[in-house]
């Protein structure tokens, strides 16, 4: 949405109706489990407004508890009707912006991994059994506060970097030492070949120097949703 979205509230109560962009089968693009089979449920709307963000999570509907539990099992199943996607992935926008507790209590019931990708700035008490990965954003005066209760858990951070703007040339430490938390660079998509092209190389640079890993967003390189 490149920073023009609206900046939404958090929701506090859990009505179990929650505000869906979309749900969707595909693959994992990129890290962590790059190449997996799963299913994405993009939840609308975000708590942060960012300006290199090329997603869309407005013009959201309501969608239930039971609605998205059944939408996720159907896509989950294969033309036999064999199960092979086993891995969802909650993101957005910014998931945690919505009482997402027992909802991911009721699709790991259903057997499945859950894998929660957030901006870090909303804590929610979430099952054990679930990941997150947290992205942190820059809204342009620096990144946003990073909560520490949601650092001791996550399994990965990703930052985005470029080359040319000064606010993502570098990475910050925003705990990640401390907890010695796996980290990914994902080069910024400037929507410019020779750009995103010195993005790339730029982050193999600085991975070469720090340990960081990189990270490519391989769904758009093969054209995947």
């Amino acid at each position: 949405m490149l920073g023009r979205n609206q900046i939404r509230e958090v929701i506090q109560e859990d009505t179990g109706v929650f505000q869906i962009k979309s749900i969707v089968a595909s693959f994992k693009g990129d890290e962590p489990y790059c190449g997996a089979p799963a299913i994405f449920v993009n939840f609308g709307g975000c708590n942060l407004a960012c300006n290199f963000c090329d997603t869309d999570f407005e013009d959201f509907i309501d969608m239930k508890n039971d609605e998205i539990i059944q939408k996720i099992n159907g896509l989950s199943l294969n033309n036999q009707g064999k199960r092979v996607r086993n891995l969802v992935v909650l993101t957005g926008g910014e998931p945690l912006r919505q009482p997402i507790s027992h909802l991911c209590n009721l699709i790991v019931d259903q057997g499945f991994a859950v894998l929660i990708e957030t901006n870090g700035t909303i804590f929610r008490n979430i099952s054990p059994k679930c990941e997150i990965l947290i992205s942190p954003k820059n809204t342009g005066s620096g990144y946003s506060f990073i909560r520490d209760d949601l650092l001791r858990r996550a399994i990965a951070i990703k930052f985005v970097i470029s080359k040319s703007h000064p606010l993502y040339q570098k990475v910050p430490d925003i705990g990640q030492s401390r907890y010695n938390t796996k980290v990914y660079l994902q080069p910024m998509d400037e929507f410019d070949i020779i750009k995103n092209l010195n993005n790339l190389q730029y982050i193999l640079e600085i991975a070469e120097e720090t340990g960081y890993y990189y990270n490519i967003q391989t769904q758009k390189i093969i054209g995947l949703s």
